[in-house]
């Protein structure tokens, strides 16, 4: 079964699919040359189990990401932020607040969400940030002019951007976007004031200058519950959809819930998607296509603890669609740390947008301005210890010529490579004493067998790689 031959977009296809394929993504099903996994040329990361067959004193690790120093300037900062890459930039937005002495609890809801802007930013590296005066909106509080959009009402609470990577989107809608909130049941004075809420949509050209979509709501109302947190969407490549991942509280704690689109406008009955832990909440989705496999969406929602002062750290899940999310680790990927400042009310939102900042280095962006980076690709691998282990992959066929690897070893550590059949046995000319020894650490580099690496012969058949490692790391695999 050819796991993206199925998964397309979600509307009329019966949700027990979904349950099917999240057996599948979780390993329950075992493999054989009847499901045999096409990954084709894509990339593929080991964030979950979809490759994973044995484990031989080998485990997949989450690594650490790790905080790099502020800049001068420090990046802008505001919560709810966005971080996305043109062809010649990076852009930020995040929200701002006209008077921070305004709140929702000293003056009600009206006046609190009035006076919320989206700002922002660029940058030419992901670094070093500039706020550009525009000249669209004016405010006292913002001279610097870097508003975008300005007096829509609950909208700029979560105004949340997208580059529409759509073949075929009219220029003047290349980038699009959501916001909004929905009503609590105690405001509804406020509402038959300003009309009902949900969330809207906006385009835009050039990310700077926004029109809505329409005027009503595109996701209702209704589904909200109370879309108080980041509603991010996206076009999928894999699924041939939007897709928007939002807020919404399920079984009294919050969660995430999950809907698609063709056209951004009309939008499937949601699914709350399968991720919190018992008794935990997720204030937001962080979720988005990984920009060197779009096929997989990485997520980094905020892990909200409400009985330790609202503190929050910041999870790593995946998921390749469906309603169900791959939580092979349940640690943070991003601890509160040793500051006071990381222990306050609310204090650790990653920002949507994850980025290639160097020649070999991915950023993720948090609030109050910190950047942490991995290794590309780096987010887990596959670790063996020195005295040695072994990871077998589960049944796949491919399309290629070479195959390269992400990998890392330790100066006494190595790495070799055995293709298989489908029945474990070793294919002639690339068993595992023909294969070349592997050591160092590089982001791409090609596997050979006796200093050949032409595996084309062995496409679209079915087979299964054999890695024995020792003090070594595997990112991810590609035939190229």
């Amino acid at each position: 079964m050819n796991f993206h031959s199925i998964i397309r977009c979600q509307s009329g296809l019966p949700r027990i699919l979904f349950s099917i394929l999240g057996v599948l993504v979780w390993g329950e099903v075992a493999a054989g040359a009847e499901d045999a996994v096409a990954i084709g040329s894509r990339r593929e990361l080991f964030v979950d189990r979809l490759l994973v067959g044995e484990l031989k004193n080998t485990t997949l690790k989450l690594h650490e990401p790790q905080l790099m120093s502020p800049v001068t300037q420090p990046r802008p900062n505001g919560h709810y932020a966005t971080v996305l890459r043109a062809p010649d930039k990076f852009q930020f937005y995040y929200r701002g607040d006209k008077d921070p002495k305004v709140t929702w609890k000293n003056q009600g809801i009206e006046a609190y969400h009035d006076g919320e802007v989206t700002l922002y930013a660029e940058s030419a590296d992901g670094i070093h940030w500039k706020l550009p005066k525009l000249g669209l909106h004016e405010h006292p509080a913002f001279p610097e002019g870097n508003i975008v959009l300005m007096n829509e009402f609950m909208v700029n609470h979560n105004f949340t951007p997208f580059i529409d990577t759509r073949p075929g989107v009219p220029a003047d809608e290349k980038y699009k976007a959501l916001g909004g909130l929905a009503f609590q049941p105690q405001q509804q004075a406020v509402r038959e004031k300003r009309g009902p809420g949900g969330l809207k949509a906006f385009v835009s050209p050039d990310g700077i200058h926004w029109k809505k979509l329409r005027e009503e709501p595109v996701i209702p109302e209704a589904w909200g519950k109370y879309f108080d947190s980041q509603n991010y969407a996206f076009w999928s490549e894999a699924e041939q959809c939007y897709v928007c991942y939002f807020r919404r509280f399920i079984g009294g704690l919050r969660g995430i819930a999950r809907t698609t689109s063709e056209d951004f406008i009309h939008w499937t009955p949601f699914v709350e998607m399968k991720a919190n832990l018992p008794g935990e909440h997720l204030y937001t989705a962080c979720t988005q296509p990984y920009f060197r496999a779009p096929h997989l969406y990485l997520a980094l929602p905020t892990r909200f603890m409400e009985k330790r002062g609202a503190a929050t750290d910041v999870l790593f899940m995946s998921t390749r669609g469906g309603e169900v999310y791959d939580r092979l680790f349940t640690q943070s990927l991003i601890r509160p740390g040793l500051s006071n400042e990381g222990w306050a009310n609310r204090a650790n939102y990653a920002a949507i947008g994850i980025h290639q900042t160097g020649d070999t280095e991915l950023s993720l962006f948090l609030t109050n301005g910190r950047r942490y980076t991995l290794r590309l690709d780096g987010f887990v691998s596959v670790n063996a210890p020195l005295e040695g282990g072994e990871f077998i992959t589960r049944p796949l066929t491919f399309e290629g010529k070479e195959l390269t690897i992400n990998y890392a070893t330790s100066a006494a550590g190595q790495m070799q490579v055995e293709i298989q059949d489908a029945q474990g046995k070793p294919v002639p000319g690339f068993s595992l004493s023909e294969c070349d020894p592997i050591y160092g650490d590089h982001i791409s580099r090609v596997v050979t067998w006796k200093k050949e690496s032409d595996v084309s012969k062995l496409k679209g058949t079915v087979i299964k790689l054999r890695f024995v490692m020792s003090d070594a790391d595997l990112f991810a695999l590609k035939f190229e």
